[in-house]
């Protein structure tokens, strides 16, 4: 884990039975601690003040663009050049890479084009992961719940370039709603290894963009 690495962080509610997300960066490290800077809620996009004690999960991209997860617990409360919240670094052993139920999930409209056996057509996602997505259903579509897909997804990157995504999906389930488009939520059955990297990779470059509009 690198200085500036992007942090996202559970924190779950046991008398409330939820879990509260935040996402902070990664601002120094010596060999026990990482500080991070103070979390940000992702719900309200306002400053979290979490307790010495707290326990916390927490996931971020590796140099290999795969997503990994360790659990931690906030031990100080530390004066850098900015505040910063001190947490255990975890050992090699204790980091474990994510299934892609796990991925990182954003709300973000991306071009996609759909194809089954059924329909075809083109429309925009409402939410993304490395593990799936959400796309707004045209009106007289021909879907399927458990219909299998190909899809072909545009990402357009950081840096200005665009990824051309391709998948093999499976149809999970269609929201209908009768005062809103239809959803349907589509998971990632085959795709290659780079592909998820490049979705993976978009996420995480998303939420640190939002990261970086929120301290203007």
């Amino acid at each position: 884990m690198k200085i500036g690495t992007l942090l996202n962080l559970e924190l779950k509610q046991k008398q409330k039975d939820k879990i509260e997300k935040y996402r902070c960066k990664i601002v120094d490290k010596n060999e026990d601690y990482l500080f991070i800077d103070y979390p940000i809620d992702i719900k309200t996009n306002k400053t979290a003040f979490l307790h010495k004690g707290t326990h916390l999960s927490a996931e971020y991209v590796g140099n290999d663009q795969s997503v990994y997860k360790f659990q931690t617990e906030i031990v100080a409360k530390v004066k850098l050049n900015v505040p910063t919240l001190a947490i255990n670094f975890p050992d090699k052993d204790n980091i474990k890479r994510i299934q892609r139920r796990e991925y990182v999930r954003i709300e973000t409209a991306i071009d996609i084009a759909f194809h089954s056996s059924n329909d075809s057509f083109t429309t925009v996602t409402s939410d993304i992961s490395g593990g799936g997505m959400s796309i707004i259903v045209p009106n007289g579509n021909k879907m399927k719940e458990k219909e299998e897909a190909n899809v072909w997804i545009v990402l357009q990157m950081h840096s200005g370039e665009f990824q051309y995504v391709t998948a093999l999906v499976e149809v999970i389930r269609i929201k209908e709603s009768e005062t809103a488009a239809n959803i349907a939520s589509l998971k990632i059955i085959q795709v290659t290894k780079a592909d998820r990297q490049s979705i993976v990779r978009y996420c995480f470059e998303k939420q640190r963009e939002a990261r970086k509009k929120e301290l203007l």
